[in-house]
C-alpha cells in the first residue's frame, strides 16, 4: 500500500464514511494564502521542483537549517537543482512533521507519483515533475483549476496598485481572486523613515496628496474602496497583542505630524497609533460587511543576523508568550461600543491561548451566526495535534457548526493538498468522537456538519462579491 492512499489518516469505519461521503469532493475557497497577484495573472510556468516547493516557503528553510544545509541552498544563489537535493536529503528526517506528509500529498495530488521522497528517488522525482511542469495544465492557474478552488484571496499592501488583480478579474473565470486588505505598515511609525516612504508610495497609489493626517486618512478610504470594487471583503492584520490603548485624535494627529517629522516614535506611541488606525479602519469595515482577519501573537526576526542577510520572512519567527486577555477585551469592547465591530476571524500562535482567545470571541457573538470567528490551527499549529486542538477548543466553547474552516497561508501553488490534509484530521476526530460515543451515530448529522466547514461556512460567511456557488 502506498503512503498516501485513500483511507490515509482516517482510522476508523466512521472516520472513512465522513470523508469520503461528505468532505472529499468540496471544492475549496482558500480565504488566506499568500500567492503572487503577478503570478496568476502572468499564469507563471514552472520549470522545476526546486520553482514551485523552495521559492518563499520558510517551513522548508526552517528544517533544511535544522539539517545543517548551508544557506546557499536555503536562501541563498545556490543552483535550483542542489536546491531541490538539499531537500530531498533533508525530507527522511522530518517524519512526524507536517512537511512529511505536506511533501508526499503534494506529489500525489499535483504529479500522481506515490514514492517516497529521498536522496535513493530524488532524480526519478526530478524527472518526473519537471516533465509533467512542461504541460500547459501546470501552470499557475491550472494548478487553481486542477485542487478544485473556487476563490482565493491573497494578501496584499493597500500603498501598492492593484493592477494584477484587475488583469485577473477580466480573464480568469472558473477561480475568484480577490485581494485582501494588510495595512500593517500604517502604524510603523517607530521607523519613520520607511513609514515615510511608505506613505509617500500610497499617496501616488491612491491618488491622493497626503499633506496632513486627515488626508492619510483619506487615502486609506481611497485603497479600501478600490478594493472593495474588486470584490475583496477581507482584512488581514498581525499582532503580537491587540493594541488596546486609544488616543484621542488630536494626539494621533500629532504622532502622524512628528513621524513626518523624521522622529520615531517609541513602542508606547506605536500602538496608540495602530490603536486609532484599527478603530478608524474597523468602522470601515463594519458599515461595508467587510470581515476582519488578525493573525495573533508571533515573534518575528529572532535571528538578526537572517533579517540583515535576507530581510523578513526568513522563516525566523516564533511564537511568543504574551498575555492576551485583557488587551483582547478592551480592544473588543471598544468597537463593540462604538458599533464598529466587524465580523472577526482571530488565528492564535500560542496553544496556550486557545481557551483565551475562544472565550473572549463569544463574549461578543451577536446577530451574525459566527459572526466572531476562532480561526484554523495557525502557522507553527497547522499541524494534526495543532488542529485537533484548535477543533477541540471551539467544539468545547463555541459552536463548531459555524466554523468556517482552513485555509493554506502558503506562498505555493502546490499547497492545495493542505485542505485535504485539514478534512482528513477533521473527519478523522468527529469519527473518533463517534466511535466513542461522544457523538451520536448519525452519519448525516455529523457528516453534513463536516461539509459545511470544508466550503459552504466559508462561502456564506466571507460573502465574497464574486464567489460563484457550487453547481
Amino acid at each position: 500500500m502506498s503512503f498516501i492512499h485513500d483511507d490515509f489518516l482516517l482510522t476508523n469505519d466512521q472516520a472513512v464514511c465522513l470523508y469520503h461521503q461528505f468532505a472529499r469532493d468540496e471544492p475549496i475557497l482558500d480565504f488566506h494564502n499568500h500567492l503572487s497577484p503577478k503570478e496568476i495573472a502572468e499564469d507563471r510556468r514552472f520549470s522545476n521542483l526546486a520553482e514551485i516547493w523552495l521559492e518563499g516557503d520558510h517551513y522548508k528553510w526552517r528544517a533544511l537549517r535544522a539539517n545543517g544545509i548551508p544557506e546557499e541552498l536555503v536562501t541563498g544563489n545556490g543552483d535550483p537543482k542542489e536546491k531541490y537535493l538539499a531537500w530531498a536529503a533533508t525530507i527522511p528526517h522530518t517524519l512526524g512533521n507536517p512537511l512529511y506528509h505536506w511533501t508526499h500529498l503534494e506529489l500525489k495530488r499535483g504529479f500522481g507519483i506515490d514514492l517516497l521522497l529521498s536522496p535513493d528517488t530524488a532524480e526519478e522525482i526530478w524527472d518526473r515533475t519537471k516533465e509533467k511542469l512542461a504541460e500547459p495544465d501546470f501552470s499557475a492557474r491550472g494548478m487553481l483549476e486542477r485542487f478544485q478552488v473556487k476563490a482565493l484571496c491573497t494578501t496584499d499592501d493597500p500603498a501598492y496598485p492593484l493592477s494584477y488583480h484587475e488583469e485577473i478579474a477580466q480573464s480568469i473565470q472558473t477561480c475568484k481572486v480577490y485581494p485582501t486588505f494588510r495595512p500593517d505598515q500604517a502604524w510603523g511609525i517607530d521607523q519613520a523613515q520607511d513609514f515615510i516612504q511608505w506613505v509617500e508610495t500610497l499617496e501616488q497609489t491612491s491618488g491622493k496628496t497626503i499633506v496632513n493626517f486627515d488626508s492619510f486618512l483619506q487615502a486609506l478610504a481611497e485603497r479600501l474602496q478600490k478594493f472593495h470594487e474588486l470584490g475583496s471583503r477581507l482584512s488581514d492584520h498581525s499582532f503580537p497583542y491587540f493594541f488596546s490603548h486609544f488616543p484621542s485624535e488630536q494626539e494621533a494627529r500629532q504622532l502622524f505630524e512628528q513621524t513626518l517629522e523624521g522622529q520615531n516614535a517609541n513602542r508606547e506611541e506605536k500602538e496608540q497609533f495602530g490603536a486609532f488606525i484599527m478603530l478608524y479602519l474597523c468602522r470601515w469595515y463594519s458599515s461595508n460587511n467587510w470581515t476582519m482577519q488578525v493573525h495573533l501573537g508571533p515573534l518575528r526576526n529572532n535571528s538578526s543576523y537572517l533579517l540583515k542577510t535576507f530581510g523578513p520572512d526568513a522563516g525566523t519567527d516564533s511564537i511568543g508568550d504574551w498575555t492576551q486577555a485583557e488587551k483582547m477585551s478592551a480592544f473588543l469592547d471598544r468597537l463593540d461600543q462604538d458599533d464598529a465591530l466587524p465580523k472577526t476571524i482571530v488565528y492564535n500562535n500560542n496553544p496556550a491561548d486557545n481557551f483565551v482567545v475562544s472565550t473572549m470571541l463569544g463574549n461578543f457573538q451577536r446577530d451574525i451566526p459566527g459572526k466572531m470567528q476562532f480561526g484554523s490551527g495557525w502557522w507553527h499549529l497547522d499541524q494534526r495535534d495543532g488542529m485537533e486542538e484548535q477543533i477541540k477548543t471551539l467544539a468545547n466553547t463555541g459552536l463548531l457548526s459555524r466554523f468556517i474552516g482552513m485555509l493554506t497561508d502558503s506562498r505555493s501553488f502546490l499547497s492545495f493538498p493542505r485542505h485535504e490534509y485539514f478534512r482528513r484530521i477533521l473527519c478523522n476526530l468527529l469519527g473518533n468522537w463517534m466511535a466513542e460515543g461522544f457523538l451520536p451515530q448519525e452519519p448525516e448529522l455529523i457528516g453534513n456538519m463536516a461539509k459545511k466547514i470544508c466550503y459552504q461556512n466559508a462561502h456564506d460567511f466571507l460573502q465574497l462579491e464574486s464567489d460563484e456557488k457550487k453547481s
